[in-house]
């Protein structure tokens, strides 16, 4: 049962299920008193996970914006990539091919995650944890395929996995389930804060030995914002994030590379040649673009900005399709936001309340830190646009992670909220919490 007020910082009103009226037919022997329908079984295997059916419609304007933006991506790669595909494969389309299967990929993986009872999750929590753990011990212990000064990827043939973006997810997956267990032992600092705080903090650690800064930056960002919202003490939070920054910055400072970086980036006009060529020539792309851009495919500034289908991908958009088209990019990803805040605020539990703000915060986060790379407003990170960018593992762990959102969202006949358990449990001559659950499953199953 989901405590009262003083839980969350958030305000928001618990979500409005319907009242279920008693039932005189008796309570089916798996159901007992006390237990939530939505408590985690015993024994759930991937099979049962597989098994699970669905009840209700997903949230449909977040899977149609997200379906669009993922095929918008194809066409934007293809803009992007073309010449440089021309030159090094000798295949205008090759990279478009590629992203054409990795966009078929995601929409099915979104599909199939959509189709997954989220709660059915809980027991894959550390396996998916332990993995990503070790995919990103194995980039640094010399397995990992190195791309300019980085090790972010693993070889496997002619696949490329890249684990900080099943990271990302990973933890988003392990705070919820975590947060959702502690309780009013989010404010302990030993209980609810110090934990959650060293488990992220090995994957940082990994992170920085790669070197991926922009990834572990995010990590961070997702840690101290799920934690607020579950209810941690702020000065906690305050204190870490001024340690933490303190901390970034000394690694600035004492590395070579990073301070070369950040003084060409506060200095971009005596850089423009060597360290601060990229992000000068985004900004190039952008200041061509102009108001309408320059038309789809007539964008000429791919010729001088590398990766432009990657990372950079907004700088070509900015191009091509001018500030209205960015402004329509950022209104695509205002809209995956706020249907996902939607979709947590009126979840039936705290897991599931946790997973679909935290994936919410993950794009939302990553989406602006890559504008803003792109506009030279922040140093270079590395970071991808979410389903626009070239690649099919933050596609893939991308489309998954609205798929866990879509699941969320969809109503379930057999659910009864947290807030009618407690009145039925709680009020004069109401039936008790395993009648109020009893009765859903009945009409759910004969609806």
């Amino acid at each position: 049962m989901r405590p009262s007020g003083d839980r969350r910082h958030s305000s928001a009103p618990p979500p409005k299920n319907r009242h279920v009226a008693p039932s005189t037919h008796p309570a089916p022997r798996n159901v007992k008193e006390g237990v939530r329908s939505d408590a985690p079984t015993a024994g759930v295997g991937f099979g049962n996970l597989l098994k699970s059916s669905p009840s209700g419609p997903v949230d449909s304007v977040l899977a149609a914006v997200v379906i669009a933006l993922i095929g918008f991506g194809v066409v934007m790669v293809y803009s992007a990539s073309a010449i440089e595909a021309t030159v090094r494969h000798h295949d205008a389309q090759f990279f478009l091919k590629r992203q054409a299967i990795y966009a078929l990929a995601a929409m099915f993986t979104m599909w199939l995650a959509s189709r997954f009872d989220y709660r059915k999750l809980r027991p894959f929590t550390y396996p998916i944890l332990a993995t990503v753990t070790l995919l990103l011990g194995l980039t640094v212990t010399g397995l990992g395929h190195r791309a300019g000064n980085a090790y972010r990827w693993i070889a496997l043939g002619p696949i490329h996995i890249q684990p900080a973006e099943m990271a990302k997810l990973g933890i988003v997956l392990w705070l919820a389930y975590s947060l959702s267990k502690k309780a009013e032992k989010i404010k302990s600092f030993a209980v609810g804060f110090l934990p959650h705080l060293i488990v992220v903090g090995v994957l940082i650690l990994l992170l920085l030995k790669q070197p991926d800064f922009g990834s572990a930056v995010v990590l961070l960002f997702l840690t101290f914002t799920l934690l607020f919202v579950a209810g941690a003490r702020i000065p906690y939070i305050a204190a870490f994030t001024a340690l933490l920054g303190m901390g970034a910055a000394a690694l600035v400072m004492f590395s070579d590379y990073r301070l070369k970086r950040w003084l060409a980036f506060t200095d971009m006009d005596n850089h423009r040649q060597d360290l601060a060529y990229q992000p000068f020539q985004s900004v190039m792309s952008f200041g061509s673009g102009g108001w309408s851009g320059l038309g789809l495919g007539k964008g000429l500034q791919v010729l001088y900005l590398p990766e432009a289908h990657t990372d950079f991908i907004s700088a070509i958009i900015g191009e091509e399709l001018g500030f209205i088209g960015i402004l329509g990019l950022c209104g695509a990803y205002l809209i995956i936001v706020s249907r996902g805040v939607k979709v947590a605020l009126e979840a039936a539990d705290d897991y599931g309340s946790f997973l679909a703000f935290g994936i919410a915060t993950l794009f939302g986060v990553q989406a602006l830190v890559n504008l803003a790379v792109a506009m030279a407003i922040l140093p270079t990170k590395g970071l991808t646009l979410p389903f626009l960018s070239y690649g099919g593992s933050s596609l893939l762990v991308n489309a998954a992670g609205i798929g866990v959102i879509l699941s969320v969202s969809r109503p379930r006949t057999n659910e009864v909220s947290p807030a009618v358990r407690a009145q039925a449990k709680t009020s004069e001559g109401a039936p008790s919490a395993s009648a109020v659950v009893a009765t859903a499953a009945e009409e759910g199953t004969s609806s």
